[in-house]
């Protein structure tokens, strides 16, 4: 058998994410690419891997015995070549976070130098929801979240980074009469809302709540991009958060509604379980961002800090 490391790896994407489409995502290579690395590796056993019912992969029970030593294997290429960064006398090893999806927009500025600065550390960021996020956390799965609402049940530490705007947002071309007071408009107007388990929901909840409003016409999309796309199409009108609506905003599909009570503001916060025991990784990380937090701000964040 002359298998590489490159299809260890992609069968071993493959087997988690029991899709071609998400693997090729994970590992920035093409669908065509994938597949062929995965018929190439599959050709080195006369027992298969995988099987394929309706659209779907399913990994088989040799598959997953595999994929559970193409996983060793891959972690031991990895320790070799930490310990060989080490010796360099470079930071080496897994930093491991998870972020809420509208953070997505916020977490990247926070990492991009101090990953510049120690190439031999390796990111696994997962972008997801709230509820995920908050079990990653008590799992100890993760070194790190971010969130801009901290859950209520977990004892965890964190830093401050950069508030969390929430704006009403319509389409520049929508039709809202602004002399009118919102609670007489509610009726012909419909409303999108984020999915449950959501920090942005839990938020435009509450405000809807705070001021008696009875939303009769009411959407629920499942991402932050989803509502965006929804609202500038002119399907309703939204809470959002005005990190991830800059461009829209500056190229005139969407616009900030003035109303009492917005904007509401939350912080995100880097966040971790208190009393955990960091790596040489996260601990510089954690250093860095210290040292570094306020000048990221300043620089990378100037437009929001306008608003």
């Amino acid at each position: 058998m002359h298998y590489t490391l490159n299809q260890l790896q992609v069968f071993l994407k493959v087997a988690q994410t029991q899709s071609v489409t998400k693997t090729a995502e994970a590992l920035h290579l093409t669908q065509p690419a994938i597949s062929i690395q995965l018929k190439n590796f599959q050709d080195q056993f006369d027992i298969p891997l995988t099987e394929v019912v309706g659209r779907k992969i399913y990994i088989t029970e040799f598959g997953k015995e595999i994929a559970k030593a193409a996983e060793e294997i891959i972690n031991q290429v990895n320790a070799i070549n930490q310990k060989t960064l080490q010796y360099k006398g470079q930071l080496a090893g897994r930093l491991k976070i998870t972020i809420v999806s509208t953070a997505k927009y916020v977490m990247p500025y926070f990492l991009s130098d101090f990953l510049k600065r120690n190439p031999g550390i390796e990111l696994l960021m997962d972008v997801t929801n709230k509820l995920r996020v908050i079990d990653s956390l008590a799992d100890n799965e993760v070194d790190f979240s971010m969130v801009s609402i901290l859950p209520d049940k977990l004892q965890l530490e964190h830093i401050d980074l950069l508030p969390n705007k929430l704006f009403l947002v319509g389409s520049a071309k929508a039709s809202f009469d602004e002399k009118r007071p919102l609670s007489e408009q509610l009726d012909e107007l419909n409303w999108i809302y984020r999915e449950k388990g959501s920090g942005t929901r839990q938020m435009m909840e509450a405000f809807v709540e705070q001021n008696h409003w009875a939303i009769a016409k009411k959407l629920e999309l499942t991402s932050n991009e989803a509502v965006k796309q929804a609202v500038i199409a002119g399907l309703g009108f939204s809470i959002m958060p005005l990190i991830g609506i800059k461009n829209e905003l500056n190229n005139g599909d969407l616009k900030i509604y003035p109303i009492e009570g917005l904007p509401q503001s939350t912080m995100w916060q880097l966040v971790w379980m208190k009393g955990k025991n960091h790596s040489p990784v996260t601990a510089a990380f954690l250093d860095y961002i210290k040292r570094e937090a306020q000048s990221i701000i300043q620089q990378k964040f100037e437009w929001y800090l306008k608003y």
